[in-house]
């Protein structure tokens, strides 16, 4: 029997803006048409982030819809968007219910079929940054937010995209865990350039596992990060049964290459170890009927 075929997410911008990533698409037009490239190019799945016309980031139904709208006008693909940074955790459950208010509202129109829910807090800022006595950004992620991050899931179906930027992330996700909800996909978070979790190495990937093994067993997981070039960790991650996500989000900050070059090049490695990338529907058979 075949093995699997490989999901291949792309996560198009992050909250970087132009200054930081310069190719990365803020604009609804730039965005669409950059979704669509980058599923014509094999990705299944599409992360994005939506800016006002300031050109900052900023999470709102109005601002979202357009964007996935004009993206599943134009091609099938698995749509996802963010979700508020919060500087502090959630202190009770209504909060929560509003951090996630426009997932909830994008889910009910049927725009979105995942969605971020990252069980941990950390800090976020570059080694350069510390260095030079600053102290970045928290990002605070409370038991309230995780679970009204849940609760969505489970009301809409969406599959739970865990954001794993360090091991613990794994521990509370499945302590979490609503059994209701499609299973949660452990994205395994490496960096090179900021102070969380691990670097892309081998051994790295081997305690994420063994740590997944203990708390979900035979849960889907994938290799991402920030500010990193995975390189032949993801070579590694496909021979293991792991799934790829690539894209301006994750890589290091002044990339020269597009979101479209970044997808390529991840389906040439995918293919040069003998496997495919998955289709959309393929990702939703495989994320839904798990």
């Amino acid at each position: 029997m075949s093995a699997p075929p490989v999901w291949l997410e792309v996560a198009l911008n992050g909250t970087w803006g132009s200054g930081r990533q310069p190719l990365a698409p803020v604009t609804t037009e730039a965005l669409v048409a950059e979704a669509v490239a980058c599923v014509d190019a094999g990705a299944a799945v599409v992360h994005l982030h939506a800016f006002d016309d300031a050109g900052r980031p900023r999470e709102a139904y109005d601002l979202y819809a357009p964007v996935l709208e004009g993206i599943r006008a134009a091609r099938d693909a698995v749509c996802y968007p963010t979700v508020p940074m919060g500087p502090v955790p959630s202190a009770d459950a209504a909060a929560g219910r509003e951090r996630y208010a426009v997932v909830d509202r994008l889910a009910a129109a049927g725009l979105a079929e995942w969605a971020v829910v990252d069980p941990g807090s950390l800090v976020v800022a570059t080694a350069e940054e510390l260095a030079a006595g600053g102290d970045g950004f928290l990002y605070a992620n409370g038991a309230a937010d995780v679970r009204a991050g849940l609760d969505v899931c489970a009301r809409h179906r969406l599959v739970t995209s865990f954001a794993v930027y360090e091991p613990g992330f794994t521990r509370l996700g499945a302590l979490l865990r609503r059994p209701d909800a499609p299973r949660p996909v452990h994205r395994f978070m490496f960096s090179d350039t900021f102070g969380f979790g691990f670097p892309p190495a081998d051994w790295a990937l081997e305690a994420h596992l063994r740590l997944l093994e203990r708390c979900d067993p035979g849960a889907p997981w994938m290799v991402a990060g920030l500010g990193v070039e995975l390189g032949e960790l993801t070579d590694v991650a496909v021979h293991r049964g792991g799934h790829v996500r690539v894209g301006l989000e994750d890589a290091p900050l002044g990339c020269r290459r597009s979101n479209v070059e970044l997808v390529r090049a991840a389906v040439a490695r995918i293919e040069a170890v003998g496997r495919r990338v998955a289709t959309p529907t393929e990702v939703r058979a495989a994320t839904l009927g798990a």
